[in-house]
């Protein structure tokens, strides 16, 4: 399945949860959800009863997106997923934030996970001093995360920092705003992660 490339903010909108698509635009309240807290559409305003099945699938699709992932990779992680140790639903969501764009993300260099994604892409992000293309590469704990020295002036990067002050870093990444690196000191547990997703209905659609 190709990347989705569409208006990001009706995605939001129909699937009724704020995934951080927009990133500074979102945390200006101006987002497309806010406004219009109703689906897309000439009917978007009547919100049909939703099947178990239709619950389990918006949960799924509610990952894909927050994530950028797509079916085949999500796929591959909830195998991974299962296969270890624990609940399968905490695991699947733990081990998609070890992605380096995730990881770019929650370290404050790009406002949203898009952004991280571009900037992996791009060649601007370094993995213990090694440049990483790879954006689904997963980042272990005690690994350093950097931004290259030529693009630490990047003004998307800077202005990324500087909204950390308002949203705040996450606890299991150490950064240096200055030198612009961190240090994704731990695997999160799930109960740290907040996103507006219930992996149980993912892991009930799969088991299917």
């Amino acid at each position: 399945m190709a990347r989705y490339r569409g208006p990001v903010e009706k995605i939001e909108r129909r699937l009724d949860a704020d995934l951080g698509l927009k990133g500074e635009r979102r945390l200006a309240g101006k987002s497309a959800l806010e406004k219009r807290p109703y689906a897309p559409g000439q009917h978007g305003q009547r919100r049909a009863k939703i099947s178990e099945y239709g619950l389990q699938l918006r949960e799924k699709q509610k990952a894909k997106f927050l994530y950028g992932v797509s079916e085949k990779q999500f796929r591959k992680y909830f195998k991974e997923a299962a296969r270890r140790e624990g609940n399968t639903g905490a695991n699947l969501i733990t081990l998609i934030e070890q992605r380096l764009d995730n990881v770019v993300f929650r370290m404050g260099f790009a406002t949203t996970r898009a952004n991280a994604r571009q900037f992996t892409t791009h060649g601007h992000v370094l993995v213990d001093g090694k440049k990483v293309n790879i954006p689904s590469y997963i980042v272990k704990p005690g690994q350093k995360v950097e931004i290259k020295e030529k693009s630490k002036t990047n003004p998307q990067i800077v202005r990324s920092l500087e909204l950390t002050n308002q949203t705040g870093i996450v606890e299991w990444v150490d950064v240096d705003k200055d030198k612009v690196f961190g240090i994704f000191t731990r695997i999160p547990t799930r109960e740290e992660v907040v996103i507006p997703v219930e992996e149980r209905l993912i892991v009930e659609l799969y088991s299917k």
